[in-house]
């Protein structure tokens, strides 16, 4: 059984782990306290805000909304890596939950995850876990594509490691929304497993020393062998890389217009050279993603390469980030009603796996 910390020793606690804290208005003192228990505390919960840019989400998790009183959370971390301090006690984040969850999290007997949740939304008897975690609200679109800072992602850690550390837990005391309630599905974008991995590396050393590496990124390099012509009329033709030169990560396997595959983050450029194409007329280029069965899913922002005389020499940047089961191609759209031709192409990028 723990016994909650004070406002100063959770402020302490962080400063102490490395964490940069903002304290907000009057968060010592505000707190759901008043309409039901708080402690014993048995672990740290973590959500996604579900907000985009243009909402002021520290605000928000302070005060809540008309139907959800604030606080939402102990703490909003925000992209920029910033620990909000919003309450101190008891705050409307986790609500009903798994009995048996609590108490493989409060005895820490669990593998690599809690069991299997079993409370679902209005489930009769559900376990009050705004009772027994502090919450951290952290700001992400919650889609599974909006990318986690690495800055933002290392203050999460930290703030759960602050927590686990001054109460004595290990990473088994630090869950995801999800892992409480099957109908919550935050944090999307990242996996609770890797994030209690990180926790522990975190927990091994002093206070204030751990620091998570961005991964080395994988080259890939990739081209055509021989020259193609696009079909006429403003059809989107995928380009078939046919010479590789290099793909540490194995994304242009069994099909040669893959060239990454997700989840993963990428940046780096695709060169072309075009023959055929009238001076001033625009050849269309864009990235789309296809699922595992080859379909085309979505799309992403059109750029344009201008006709020049002579051959048409033009670098489209790459960069984006793709989610599991999504493959990135690249595709051309002509509207000449005569043939343009592709020459040359030659893609260059870096890529970083996630998990």
């Amino acid at each position: 059984m723990a016994t909650p910390l004070t406002a100063a020793k959770l402020l302490a606690a962080l400063r102490a782990e490395g964490c940069t804290v903002r304290e907000v208005r009057s968060w010592r003192t505000h707190n759901r306290n008043g309409v039901g228990a708080w402690g014993p505390v048995y672990g740290v919960m973590n959500h996604h805000t579900a907000t985009g840019s243009g909402a002021d989400v520290v605000d928000l998790i302070y005060d809540g909304r008309s139907d959800l009183p604030g606080p939402l959370a102990t703490g909003c971390i925000t992209k920029d890596g910033v620990v909000h301090l919003v309450g101190n006690g008891r705050a409307n984040h986790a609500g009903g939950g798994d009995g048996n969850v609590l108490a493989a999290v409060r005895d820490e007997s669990y593998g690599d995850r809690p069991p299997a949740t079993h409370q679902h939304e209005g489930s009769a008897g559900a376990v009050d876990g705004n009772t027994h975690f502090y919450g951290f609200e952290c700001e992400n679109l919650g889609t599974g594509k909006d990318p986690w800072p690495l800055v933002q992602y290392v203050a999460m850690v930290k703030a759960n490691a602050a927590i686990c550390r001054a109460h004595g837990w290990s990473r088994k005391s630090a869950i995801g929304h999800l892992e409480w309630s099957d109908w919550k599905p935050d944090p999307r974008g990242f996996d609770m497993k890797d994030f209690r991995g990180d926790l522990a590396d975190c927990l091994a050393l002093p206070a204030g020393h751990w620091e998570k590496e961005d991964p080395m990124p994988l080259y890939v390099n990739l081209g055509i062998d021989a020259p193609f012509a696009l079909r006429p009329g403003g059809d989107w033709d995928a380009i078939e890389f046919t010479a590789e030169w290099a793909d540490e990560p194995g994304g242009h396997a069994n099909d040669g217009s893959v060239f990454v595959r997700g989840p993963a983050r990428f940046t780096g450029e695709l060169s072309l050279r075009v023959s055929g194409l009238p001076t001033g007329h625009a050849l269309q280029i864009r990235q789309s993603e296809v699922d595992s069965t080859g379909a085309y899913v979505t799309d992403h922002p059109i750029g344009e390469l201008i006709g020049t005389s002579g051959d048409t020499f033009g670098k489209l940047p790459l960069t984006g980030r793709i989610g599991s089961g999504r493959q990135m191609r690249i595709r051309l759209k002509s509207f000449e009603t005569t043939p343009v031709r592709i020459t040359s192409a030659v893609l260059k990028v870096l890529v970083w796996k996630e998990s």
